[in-house]
């Protein structure tokens, strides 16, 4: 129990004893800082139950919890706010009760918990991971942890979209103009290699467009029956035949492209429990639409087409079987929803995709609980905004999109640049001095990123994400960094040292405000959880770092002759490193022991 809830409890306590009302809320909010307390209680809301005015009411509920909870120390009442002082007795047990919790923070699976499935990243096979990828997959797998943290079962999954049209294309290209050009013999990842013959059709396709404008066809004739495209059309045809030489050629370059995808995953440092592919999904949910007919869910038009009428949700008539019988996207993500929850016996899903398709999961959503599915009430779209960089900067080798690879690249050579400006790493070997360079850089990259509300748009820039300074990763890194030399110099074993509380001991004002800081982290992890948000995760440590560079600035730690006294503030920076390391890892970030 917070101390919050437990001041709450009392409070109504307070008032049945005092007024004979029953409470069924009580509202607090943080103190100001030009007024003294540790609570601060509002005592308007009341006023509806309690016929009296504010001061008074807030002049009765102190004085009932000074005389009746033993931890209260004093109060003031200002106008409606009830500012109450906690003995600083209290602050030093809960600090002790967080030193005794190996995962302090992290709650463990209970009644209330849920298994869930995270789904992710779900890339083309034609093309690498971009920008847009880095969001997706920060996000998701970011969110993953974070629901793991605040004691759920979490699977992360990703769906590959490893067939269709765009597939055939860079396979044709590939098959034309590729002369056996493989991964190995052209030292390229086989996603780049594969994306770099998707630009290729893309080009030639160009070419026979104009031509066959020049010949006198409209640009729509010339679009419609361009050669190239008629051929890739051939090939999709040919696969979904199950053509041997070309389900081949199929699994040949896709193979090469999950290889390359696995080489930016682990560089990212996110991961999945299973994948599914869409080659593999694609007729799921036909099946259920049959079933949903017979239920009156869904109805058949004059064309032999399948509909669902959603107009009374505010939504519109969706289709979900051609009149040919193929199933369309929605229908293979009804089935590929159902499928899942046979798999894993989940309770609920997360699909992590950008905020364009936030119609398309409204609809999804409602068709599976038209369906009778209970799941369905526990389905999430983690939508999110796009990422813009500042024009001119780190475009890819065609122009238009921003490579994931070529990306965490810049960003360890900006960690680089920003490092050796500093100064500060003459005694570092160069194998060292790479991989702090690679954790700064993609630790600025993610921390950047997930700072912000997911629903918003982001413009990132490089070099300040950089920054040693302000809201940003290096800065919470390099604090984690000094509170380890902090440990190192210490004269005594912080490794095996309880934190040791002197007597009456006084805590510092400083002290204080960095253990309420710290008391914030587990309700923090939930609140994170039940909104779908890394970003309160990321502020939240930014506040706890604001806290102890206040606390390191104006409290002597080793310098302090009392060394009972240094034990506990050496502990209390210990405490404060663990937590940013334990927040960090819920972000996908890892923390470097010396910078």
């Amino acid at each position: 129990m917070s101390i919050q809830q437990a001041i709450e409890q009392q409070v109504k306590k307070a008032v049945k004893s005092i007024y004979d009302v029953t409470l069924e809320t009580v509202e607090f909010q943080p103190t100001r800082k030009d007024f003294e307390g540790d609570v601060t209680l509002v005592t308007f809301p009341m006023l509806r139950q309690i016929k009296t005015n504010p001061v008074q009411l807030g002049q009765s509920i102190g004085a009932y919890l000074l005389e009746n909870v033993p931890q209260v120390d004093r109060f003031n009442v200002v106008q409606g706010f009830l500012n109450i002082v906690l003995k600083d007795s209290l602050y030093l047990e809960k600090f002790l009760e967080i030193n005794r919790q190996e995962d302090f923070g992290k709650a463990t699976p209970g009644p209330a918990s849920q298994s869930i499935m995270v789904e992710y990243s779900s890339p083309n096979t034609n093309k690498p991971l971009h920008l847009g990828h880095i969001r997706n997959n920060l996000l998701g797998y970011s969110v993953s942890e974070i629901l793991k943290a605040a004691g759920n079962t979490v699977y992360k999954t990703q769906i590959i979209n490893d067939r269709g049209i765009h597939i055939c294309k860079s396979m044709l290209a590939w098959e034309r103009y590729g002369n056996g050009e493989t991964p190995a013999s052209s030292g390229l990842k086989g996603d780049k290699l594969v994306g770099k013959y998707y630009v290729k059709f893309d080009q030639e396709y160009k070419k026979e467009v104009n031509a066959l404008k020049e010949q006198g066809k409209t640009e729509e004739e010339a679009k419609d029956t361009a050669p190239v495209l008629l051929e890739a059309k051939e090939m999709l045809r040919k696969w979904e035949a199950g053509d041997e030489k070309v389900v081949d050629l199929w699994g040949m370059m896709n193979q090469w492209v999950y290889d390359g995808f696995e080489k930016t995953y682990d560089a990212l440092g996110v991961d999945f429990d299973k994948n599914y592919y869409e080659s593999q999904t694609y007729l799921l949910g036909k099946d259920v639409v049959n079933q949903g007919l017979e239920k009156g869910v869904f109805y058949r038009k004059e064309d032999g087409s399948v509909w669902i009428d959603l107009t009374d949700e505010g939504l519109d008539e969706k289709i979900v079987l051609r009149s040919d019988g193929t199933a369309v996207y929605m229908t293979q993500d009804i089935g590929t929803a159902i499928q899942r929850v046979k798999d894993f016996d989940i309770d609920g899903m997360v699909y992590t995709v950008g905020n364009e398709q936030d119609y398309h999961f409204k609809v999804l959503f409602l068709i599976l609980k038209k369906l009778g599915y209970e799941w369905a009430n526990y389905l999430y779209h983690l939508s999110y905004g796009m990422v813009d960089l500042p024009s001119g900067k780190m475009k890819s080798r065609e122009g238009t999109v921003v490579d994931a690879d070529d990306l965490m690249e810049q960003m360890t050579l900006t960690a680089k640049n920003i490092s050796e400006e500093l100064g500060k790493l003459d005694d570092y070997s160069e194998t060292e001095k790479e991989e702090l360079y690679r954790i700064i850089g993609l630790g600025a990259l993610k921390y950047y990123i997930l700072k912000v509300d997911p629903k918003k748009r982001i413009l990132f820039n490089p070099e300040e994400s950089v920054d040693f300074q302000g809201n940003t990763g290096p800065f919470i890194q390099y604090t984690y960094a000094r509170i380890q030399s902090i440990l190192r110099k210490a004269d005594f074993d912080t490794s095996s040292q309880k934190a040791e509380i002197p007597i009456g001991y006084n805590l510092h004002e400083k002290e204080k405000e960095l253990i309420k800081q710290l008391l914030l982290y587990p309700e923090t992890v939930q609140l994170a959880a039940e909104n779908h948000s890394p970003a309160l995760i990321a502020n939240y440590t930014y506040d706890l770092v604001k806290e102890f560079n206040s606390f390191y600035q104006n409290v002597t730690i080793l310098g302090t002759t009392e060394q009972t006294e240094k034990i506990f503030r050496v502990q209390l920076a210990r405490t404060v490193g663990e937590v940013i390391k334990s927040a960090f890892k819920l972000l996908g970030i890892n923390v470097p022991e010396r910078m």
